[in-house]
């Protein structure tokens, strides 16, 4: 399943006039989320999202496996995957942006915008993110963070539960991009 998702993700971002020198992959990156009501924080990681930038153009893609993330109490993520994501169902969330203003030269810190489509649960909404992207002897290191609300990806919880999940959940990323080879 990750060979297709990378399959994907390089799809998105060829084109005629770029080689595979001028993109950078992350294959172990890291997506957490936290929701905190008075009843229960619940906390997941996933460290198998997979990444591609294509530093020419500033393109971005990402793809996660939403089965992937690990929680505390395996019961969470039994209800997670089963009764909140459908797992089965959507399989995966997938982002594919652009980074305003990327510049590929700039060898200090650069703080950018990302702006671009989020599909989880089979719902694509367009966000905009504030990432840090820091240029390192090998590649790139993006971390950012962003709120988003239950609602907007059509996730029901029922009336029952809902005191214990927030109706915003806090979303942290941190990818480690090294040179793309075939």
């Amino acid at each position: 399943m990750l060979r297709i998702a990378a399959v994907f993700l390089i799809a998105f971002l060829s084109t005629s006039a770029t080689d595979t020198t001028d993109k950078v992959i992350a294959r172990q990156g890291k997506v957490s989320f936290f929701s905190r009501t008075s009843v229960e924080a619940i906390k997941a990681e996933n460290n198998q999202v997979l990444s591609v930038i294509d530093l020419n153009e500033g393109k971005i893609a990402v793809s996660m496996l939403m089965n992937a993330f690990i929680f505390e109490k395996a019961l969470m993520r039994e209800h997670f995957n089963e009764s909140y994501i459908e797992s089965d169902i959507y399989p995966k969330a997938v982002f594919e942006g652009l980074i305003i203003d990327f510049d590929r030269a700039l060898q200090d810190e650069q703080t950018r915008m990302v702006k671009g489509v989020f599909t989880m649960h089979g719902v694509s909404k367009p966000i905009e993110v504030k990432v840090k992207i820091v240029s390192e002897s090998d590649g790139y290191v993006v971390t950012g963070d962003f709120e988003t609300l239950v609602k907007d990806y059509d996730i029901n919880i029922p009336p029952l539960l809902a005191g214990n999940i927030a109706k915003s959940i806090s979303i942290d990323f941190r990818f480690e991009y090294q040179p793309y080879e075939d």
